[in-house]
């Protein structure tokens, strides 16, 4: 199976009847300023090259944003503060990420070395997937890093949450985590050794960019920057 492939069975995935049910209720139900846009309402693939070098990870698609737009962190503020760090960084080729009509893509948008996932690929209520949720979607996650395995040198995890569920996908694939397993903090650093004889991966924290965090001055758009030019030069992209 080839990334393409893989983001084709994701799409088609329906193990999770709450989160079926409540991203296509919100499909159809939409919010008033999107009223007249049709939504994805399906899950969510990772967006970026096959052969990327850096990966992101988030949380889960937001109901109005990827879950509108089909693509991961595309039509909200989380989005746009993280596309125009990317911009600032070079890792896109623009700063925004806002075209309503995206689909499977219409606005040009491009990362450069980067791909963008999540470890949880519907939209959850509250923006908060159960464990059982998490788990079911794992095996989305785990395929898509055997197949960056090739190229992928370094990871930016947006979040506690993404850190979490990440970090069990690593020791299962071709990287050690040490145990105890590394606490989230912005801006942490851990260099994992491969387990399959290939490179190490850079693994990175980032506070997520979210309305709470960015709004609340907790994360600014330096700060996101900063991570992401850390990674940049780790995956070997500048």
């Amino acid at each position: 199976m080839d990334l393409e492939a893989l983001d084709a069975a994701v799409i088609s995935c329906r193990a999770c009847p709450r989160l079926v049910a409540w991203r296509e209720e919100v499909a159809v139900v939409k919010r008033a300023a999107f009223r007249d846009q049709e939504y994805w309402g399906r899950p969510v693939p990772g967006f970026g090259p096959a052969g990327a070098a850096l990966g992101i990870v988030g949380l889960a698609p937001a109901a109005h944003g990827a879950n509108r737009t089909g693509r991961m962190f595309t039509g909200d503020r989380s989005g746009e503060v993280l596309f125009a760090a990317m911009h600032a960084v070079g890792l896109a080729n623009q700063a925004q990420a806002t075209h309503p009509d995206t689909g499977l893509l219409d606005d040009r948008l491009r990362l450069i070395g980067t791909r963008i996932t999540s470890p949880v690929r519907c939209a959850p209520p509250e923006n908060m997937p159960t464990p059982q949720e998490r788990d079911n979607c794992r095996r989305w996650l785990c395929a898509e890093l055997r197949l960056l395995r090739p190229t992928l040198r370094a990871v930016v995890v947006l979040g506690a949450f993404g850190w979490q569920a990440l970090l069990p996908v690593l020791a299962s694939s071709s990287w050690a985590v040490p145990v105890p397993r590394p606490k989230f903090g912005h801006g942490v650093r851990v260099d994992l050794p491969a387990t399959d004889d290939g490179p190490p991966l850079a693994l990175f924290g980032c506070y997520h960019v979210s309305q709470r965090n960015t709004m609340s001055g907790r994360l600014t758009p330096a700060m996101v920057e900063a991570v992401l030019s850390a990674a940049k030069h780790a995956a070997g992209l500048t």
